[in-house]
């Protein structure tokens, strides 16, 4: 065995663990697929015994309708077995991808967004649903298909040789190529299902891309370019399903081509029986011949299905181990302190802080600051100084390499993470809102927030004019990502989620850089409902929102060269006054 099967071998015993709980619905699949191994090969059986007996004796027309009666009624029971077994194998297949699914889903919301920030989503789209797919069929189509097409060979070829064993020897001359077939079969399955498999993944992650893109795409006129890029990628695409359609193509005809000459064997070996002198029993020969003529499609059939079962197995088995190697992913994780309780009205202290996004390539250098309770402090400086990363870090979505956080005395990292979290609410600049009533955006599903809520704290942010303006209320559904809504509404939105949550921790990411001067004043407003009593961090790149501010902390490639009042910052001739006089001074001139 190949280090490689030993590789998938290990991924199938992973998937089995699923079914543990699941055992009865696998017993009644095993049980259903047993009784239909059995009975389908006692037809060609009886059927034999009819025409020995009375189909060409012609005597005895009662028992002939007894014993026809008796193989429909073998046929009625084979549908119901057949029935009771794909849905109780259907059943457990979509069972175990629920669970999978369910745990990859849980698995990645504890990854740092470093890990989403690297690997496309177009990629975890397809393992959360496609490639989850692909297991089901192992369950569904693979496994217990592949067992009992295996029972029903063993069943089959038991009972054609205690029939007839030399006739049965002869049936079976072609198998040998039937198997080494299907062995070159499987191994270009193996290799077609590994470049479907990356091809998949290429194509969603391109077009989950461009589709959220498309406003890139139209304004700069790419649609061309992008359209060529996609037609490379779709014949890739299509390459690696016809190889797979490639062989099958030519599998299958082998299959039919083996079958018929070993009917073809069957038939010759009784014309040579019956030239000269008749055999002792001719009547028997009959009998053996029409149901051997059955048996041998009984036991194609399986091997061809064998062939195709195993490739769904096999598939299923690639794709289970791209999910895996997700679920075993560990580096991305984030790590959980055990503290539950804590009072967050405390100062919070940055101590000789250090991050960087890759190795060794510092975004923050040894920052110390002390952010005290109930103050505003804000963080100027240029685009890339490492702003949102120190706020990224207060929330824990990145984890800094050197240095330590505290709220209080009780470092952040002792904190179990969803707690910390709970108290800290962020507005980013780009709002992102489901597609979901203004309702379910603002609360989350938060069933502790009542509407009466939602609707008190628009009216203090001023949103609660433009809200109810709209059809429905706060029941408008806001389309993807809020496309519907301008960013001013989208940005308000997100002030009143911050604001029906409460939190004691309030960071505000350059919320008003992006709106206009209308939205600005009522996003001011919000601001200062939101700052009210609790300790707020805002970044901002227009000054003027942030002059109130308690403390103004300037931050110039990752270091703190800056820190005070607004009056104190403005009379030093340094990075703040550059700027000021940069937003008012040049504008003032114009």
């Amino acid at each position: 065995m190949s280090e490689e099967a030993k590789i998938d071998f290990k991924v199938f015993k992973r998937l089995l663990h699923f079914i543990k709980n699941y055992k009865r619905l696998l017993l009644y699949s095993f049980l259903c697929t047993i009784v239909l191994a059995v009975l389908a090969p006692m037809r060609p059986k009886l059927i034999g015994v009819m025409v020995d007996k009375y189909i060409i004796s012609g005597q005895d027309e009662k028992a002939l309708l007894h014993w026809t009666l008796i193989i429909l009624g073998l046929l009625f029971l084979e549908g119901v077995f057949q029935f009771l077994g794909s849905f109780s194998s259907n059943l457990l297949a979509q069972s175990i991808i629920r669970d999978v699914r369910q745990r990859l889903f849980k698995h990645l919301q504890s990854f740092r967004m470093k890990y989403f920030d690297q690997t496309p989503i177009g990629s975890l789209v397809t393992r959360l649903v496609s490639d989850i797919e692909a297991i089901a069929e192992v369950f569904s189509s693979g496994l217990i298909d592949i067992l009992g097409d295996l029972l029903m060979l063993i069943v089959v070829v038991g009972i054609m040789i205690a029939t007839n064993w030399q006739l049965t020897l002869l049936t079976l001359i072609p198998i040998p190529l039937l198997i080494i077939a299907t062995r070159i079969f499987a191994g270009a399955m193996k290799k077609s299902f590994q470049q479907e498999r990356l091809q998949v993944t290429r194509l969603s992650s391109f077009v989950q891309e461009h589709i959220s893109g498309m406003a890139i795409v139209q304004l700069f006129t790419r649609e061309k370019q992008e359209e060529k890029q996609f037609q490379l990628i779709n014949s890739d695409h299509r390459k690696a399903h016809i190889d797979a359609v490639w062989a099958f193509s030519i599998f299958f005809p082998v299959v039919e081509i083996l079958s018929s000459l070993s009917i073809a064997f069957l038939l010759v070996w009784g014309a040579f029986q019956f030239m000269g002198e008749l055999p002792p029993n001719p009547k028997q020969m009959y009998a053996e011949i029409i149901s051997f003529t059955l048996w041998i499609q009984m036991l194609f059939r399986p091997i061809r299905q064998l062939a195709d079962k195993f490739n769904i197995l096999q598939r299923g088995i690639v794709r289970a181990e791209r999910v895996f190697e997700i679920l075993d992913l560990d580096d991305y994780t984030q790590t959980e302190g055990l503290i539950d309780s804590l009072d967050f009205h405390k100062d919070i202290a940055l101590k000789n802080v250090s991050f960087a996004y890759k190795e060794q390539e510092w975004v923050l250098k040894n920052i110390t600051l002390k952010i005290e309770q109930g103050k505003t402090i804000a963080f100027v400086g240029a685009t890339g100084a490492g702003k949102s990363t120190i706020v990224n870090l207060l929330g824990r979505f990145y984890e800094y390499q050197e240095g330590d956080i505290f709220i209080g005395d009780t470092n952040i990292k002792d904190l179990k993470l969803d707690y910390l979290r709970k108290n800290i609410a962020i507005v980013l600049q780009d709002v992102f809102l489901f597609s979901d009533t203004i309702l379910n955006n603002i609360t989350l599903r938060d069933p502790s927030i009542t509407e009466d809520q939602v609707k008190a704290a628009a009216i203090a942010v001023g949103a609660n004019e433009f809200i109810e303006k709209l059809p429905g209320g706060y029941h408008y559904n806001v389309g993807e990502r809020g496309g519907v809504l301008s960013v001013g509404q989208r940005q308000l939105l997100s002030f009143i989620r911050a604001y029906v949550y409460n939190p004691s921790i309030l960071i505000l990411d350059e919320a008003t850089s992006s709106v206009d001067n209308e939205s600005e004043e009522l996003i001011q407003r919000a601001t200062e409902q939101l700052t009210k009593g609790r300790t707020s961090i805002v970044i901002a790149h227009r000054l003027s929102t942030i002059q109130q501010a308690d403390k103004i902390v300037v931050i110039d490639k990752g270091q703190i060269v800056e820190q005070g009042t607004h009056n104190e910052l403005i009379v030093q001739d340094g990075y703040y006054r550059k700027l000021y006089d940069i937003q008012f001074v040049g504008k003032k001139e114009q």
